[in-house]
């Protein structure tokens, strides 16, 4: 897979212990709109997907984070690579440990039909919800969101993924 952009922090020169997440995200569109996670609370849009588990393939996070962030059903057969973004980091928990995460794209269509999100307690607080929005009112939602924010970060990897 081609990588699309490195996001280097450069702050991790103490670090003595290694922290590695990895995730799969979905990119959907339909009709000009593409598929985001909106939260209500902090007004600021992500693509679905999330954590790879041990064992799983990327492609299998990709189907089930989907499905449980908003419903929709990825037909397998037509994931298609887009890359990935390399993050790395100090990590904001310890001190001397360092924080990598390599999000991984994937453009794919969904079967008609949604079923209910599942949302952890942490997605609730968010009060997430599946839209289908416009790219551009996304990325402007999206720039609102201050360089001192925590959720900064998160929002300029998905600005970045969805400008390649």
């Amino acid at each position: 897979m081609r990588l699309l952009h490195i996001m280097d922090s450069d702050d991790y020169e103490n670090c003595t212990r290694l922290a590695v997440r990895n995730s799969a995200r979905a990119i959907i569109v339909s009709d000009g709109m593409v598929a985001l996670i909106h939260s209500r609370s902090r007004n600021y849009y992500k693509l679905p997907g999330g954590g790879i588990e041990k064992g799983e393939s990327k492609e299998d996070s990709l189907i089930r984070e989907t499905l449980e962030e908003t419903g929709l059903q990825v037909i397998p057969e037509t994931i298609s690579e887009l890359g990935y973004i390399h993050r790395i980091k100090r990590s904001r928990k310890y001190e001397d440990e360092c924080f990598i995460q390599n999000n991984y794209y994937y453009f794919c269509e969904v079967r008609d039909g949604v079923s209910e999100p599942r949302y952890d307690e942490g997605e609730l607080s968010e009060d997430f919800i599946p839209e289908f929005v416009d790219p551009r009112l996304a990325l402007e939602v999206n720039s609102r969101i201050g360089e001192n924010d925590p959720l900064y970060e998160m929002v300029s990897r998905e600005n970045l993924s969805w400008n390649c």
